[in-house]
């Protein structure tokens, strides 16, 4: 992970604040609009009993049928059908006299005739057909209003009526009187379909059903200030999808017994196998231990045993929005750039964690919508296959085309069947929910199979890109109805793309104003990529100084395709403060490389030496810098021999500090601003500069005379002095010699003169000698080595 630095205490930016702030808004804004809501003067009054009641259910809508089991979804000759449900009293009249009825038929012709009866509500006396009677039927004697009564309808297939092969529709409905009317009527219905397929086909349809592991960007940018690099998580949420009933561990523990082809974001694979190791997690403004790697490894260790001989297409890493890219991002310098890189990452990625070799050659745009430039931004990175969308990419055949289709330069879109693709969108938490969409599903297969029974075409399924729990499991129910392969095999993704395709489907791809504004608007916005593009410049600036690059070019090289995930769809605060977190951080790491501020210093002789000093608080060494300084008037004082700008290299070792010395002279008196600063080897500034004054003094030529000759009078008077002390002396002792001989000869007179020769007050006597230089500092500023 990244370069850490020992920054402790550092307050977040202006910016990361104000996007905190909006991202708490923006989650707080439901709450806040219910409670500050304020009834206004010309507002109707509510009627006086409260809310407004919602209408009354009427007619066959009066309850309400729910189909929670149907099994077997797709029945041999033999077999029971058994259907179970619920049926629920929505009116304000009790029900009396009720009979649940099963209605069977008719054999549905088409794929449209099916989607026509599934969008179908209340009971239609000329489409629905007469219940099956006999005792095939429950019996109510009363139904309160608001209440709910279980049921179970079993019925031999060989009673259903089943002619030829084809898809039939069923129909689960409640017949029964209400007050004041008292006749019986159908006051509810629910349908669903049932395939009815016993023998093989002679051809089949080929299925392709993707099967995705993609979750949301998680890593930050951030690592602890350790040796280890030890990643720092914006949250621990992934552990709740990899652990047993989550999300994941679902997907994974449904797939491997399914004839699926796992679609794998190689970021989703790196997070985890980072949980598996020390990981931090951000908490506020500081971070917690990550303890979730026993579910980690748990996780990727099924991962593993269920990929094995399977098929894995991996999308580029992080799975970026190719559409963003497209329509907001390839004008913003650079951005392209950062889908190479992505691409290139995600192989070796799933072969060190999974230890399979993932096919690359696959690009998948939001909901398998496409554009001309959509297309040339998903193979720009080297794929050559788009996973597109038969509501995008639209035929107009009386049948469902084989998937994959020349699109041109070289490219094949592999067309998801729309239908098929969103069947499992909903919540399938609701046991009817699952499994109307079973029984849809199968019937919608079935139905392809036999427009045109004497092909074999394929078809792909590409579903939503983050199943639930639910919807996963709704998903592997639907395909285990089809492992008879009664009218339907399976095919790889890699295959399906390579199967010849009819050569009457769709090849033009639509223009770029038949793409959806209902997926446009929740595109990143261009300023997304303005602040991808300020990241990687600031990393490759980074880069060349580092003596171990890799430690931060990786880290943040993914956080910069994280930045482009799809994932952020609806999460625009979220996606901007990560992005803002990233480059704050990055920022904070240039910064643990920086000039010393210096205080103004006093040059107080012709040459010397300034000091400038550099330092490293980063974990590993710096190379490759230059450190320039430059003076403002060179005439008065000037670098090196003459020069205005002086350079010198510079190498320190992680948290280490550097002081580099550059040798100046002076030519006149007076301050001179002075400028420090850090150059990569390309010449470009690195950091920002510093900037301090030398003043000049007592440096002139005609000071240094005046001065020399101050201390040539200083020597003289001394000699002087000291020759007339010497002179001073040699007379005294000739005095005090002659006045001892003429004691000799007549004692008072000898004392009397020598008394006169003893004056201390003599003309010719030296002055006392000046006290010691003053210790005291020389002055605030810095001292200049000379």
């Amino acid at each position: 992970m990244a370069e850490a630095a020992d920054i402790q205490g550092t307050s977040p930016s202006p910016a990361r604040r104000l996007l905190r702030r909006t991202a708490s808004l923006a989650a707080a804004a439901p709450l806040l609009a219910g409670l500050l809501q304020v009834p206004v003067a010309s507002a109707a009054p509510p009627p006086a009993s409260g809310p407004v009641a919602e209408k009354e259910p009427t007619g066959s809508r009066t309850v309400d049928v729910s189909l929670d089991t149907l099994a077997p979804s797709a029945p041999l000759e033999g077999d029971t059908l058994t259907i179970s449900g619920t049926v629920t009293n929505n009116g304000r009249q009790d029900v009396t006299a009720a009979t649940v009825d099963l209605r069977v038929g008719p054999s549905l012709d088409n794929r449209s005739s099916i989607d026509e009866a599934a969008g179908r509500t209340g009971y239609r006396a000329e489409s629905d057909p007469a219940p099956l009677g006999g005792s095939y039927t429950v019996k109510i004697p009363q139904l309160g209003s608001g209440l709910s009564k279980d049921f179970t309808l079993s019925v031999p297939v060989a009673k259903l009526g089943l002619d030829d092969p084809g898809v039939y529709q069923l129909g689960v409905s409640l017949t029964g009187r209400t007050s004041p009317q008292g006749f019986d009527r159908v006051l509810g219905i629910e349908r669903t379909f049932l395939p009815w397929q016993p023998e093989a086909t002679t051809k089949k349809t080929q299925l392709t059903y993707l099967w995705p592991l993609i979750s949301s960007a998680r890593v930050s940018a951030e690592t602890a200030p350790d040796d280890q690099q030890t990643p720092v998580f914006e949250n621990d949420d992934l552990a709740a999808e990899l652990a047993p009933g989550g999300r994941l561990e679902r997907m994974v523990a449904l797939g491997k017994e399914l004839p699926v082809t796992w679609v794998i974001d190689p970021d989703l694979l790196a997070t985890v196998d980072a949980m598996t190791n020390n990981y931090s997690v951000k908490s506020g403004t500081d971070t917690v231990q990550g303890r979730n790697q026993a579910v980690a490894e748990q996780w990727l260790s099924s991962l593993e045993k269920a990929v094995a001989g399977k098929k894995v297409v991996a999308l580029p890493f992080a799975d970026p929005d190719l559409a963003s890219l497209a329509h907001r991002g390839k004008d913003v310098s650079g951005s392209l750039g950062q889908l190479k890189p992505a691409t290139e990452v995600a192989r070796t990625t799933v072969e060190t964690i999974l230890h399979v070799t993932p096919d690359t050659d696959f690009a998948w745009p939001v909901e398998g919508a496409v554009d001309p430039a959509i297309v040339d931004v998903a193979t720009s990175a080297g794929a050559r296959k788009v996973i597109a969308r038969s509501d995008s990419l639209r035929d107009d055949l009386s049948y469902t085309p084989t998937a994959a289709r020349p699109i041109g330069g070289g490219t094949t879109a592999v067309v998801a069947d729309s239908t098929l693709s969103t069947l499992f969108q909903s919540d399938m938490t609701r046991a009817e929910n699952s499994t109307l969409a079973v029984q849809r599903f199968l019937a919608q297969t079935l139905a392809i199979t036999q427009q045109a029974p004497d092909k074999s075409r394929s078809i792909v399924v590409a579903p939503q890109r983050m199943p639930t729990a639910a919807q996963a499991q709704t998903m592997a129910t639907a395909l285990r109805g089809l492992a008879a392969q009664r009218w339907t095999g399976s095919l790889d993704l890699i295959a399906a793309a390579a199967v010849r395709p009819d050569p009457r489907a769709e090849t033009d791809v639509p223009s770029s104003s038949r793409y959806p504004q209902k997926l446009r608007k929740r595109e990143l916005p261009v300023e997304a990529f303005r602040d991808m593009k300020r990241t990687q410049e600031e990393l490759d600036g980074f880069e060349v100084i580092l003596t171990m690059p890799q430690r931060v070019v990786t880290p943040f090289g993914n956080a910069i395709s994280r930045m482009m995930s799809t994932s952020w769809r609806g999460q625009a605060p979220a996606a901007a403060l990560y992005r803002i977190e990233v480059l704050d951080y990055l920022q904070s790491l240039t910064e643990e490389v920086r000039l010393i501020d210096k205080s103004d210093l006093t040059l107080s002789g012709r040459s010397a030496t300034i000091p400038v000093t550099v330092q490293n608080r980063l974990l590993q060494g710096v190379d490759n810098l230059e450190l320039r300084l430059t003076s403002t008037k060179p005439t008065r004082l000037h670098l090196n021999d003459g020069d205005e700008t002086a350079a010198a290299s510079v190498k320190i070792d992680g948290g280490h500090s550097q002081s580099v010395k550059f040798t100046a002279s002076a030519n006149a008196n007076g301050p001179v601003s002075m400028t420090a600063q850090l150059y990569t080897e390309d010449g470009k500034p690195y950091g920002r500069p510093m900037t301090f004054t030398v003043k000049v003094s007592e440096i002139t030529p005609t000071v240094m005379l005046v001065i020399a000759g101050g201390v040539l009078l200083l020597v003289l008077a001394g000699i002087r002095m000291y020759t007339q002390r010497k002179r001073a002396a040699a007379r005294n002792a000739e005095a005090e010699a002659a006045a001892e001989s003429e004691d000799a000869e007549n004692g008072t007179e000898s004392e009397t003169e020598a008394a006169e020769g003893d004056d201390p007050e003599q003309p010719s006597d030296p002055t006392p000698d000046t006290g010691p230089e003053s210790g005291d500092p020389s002055g605030t500023g810095e001292k200049v080595d000379r």
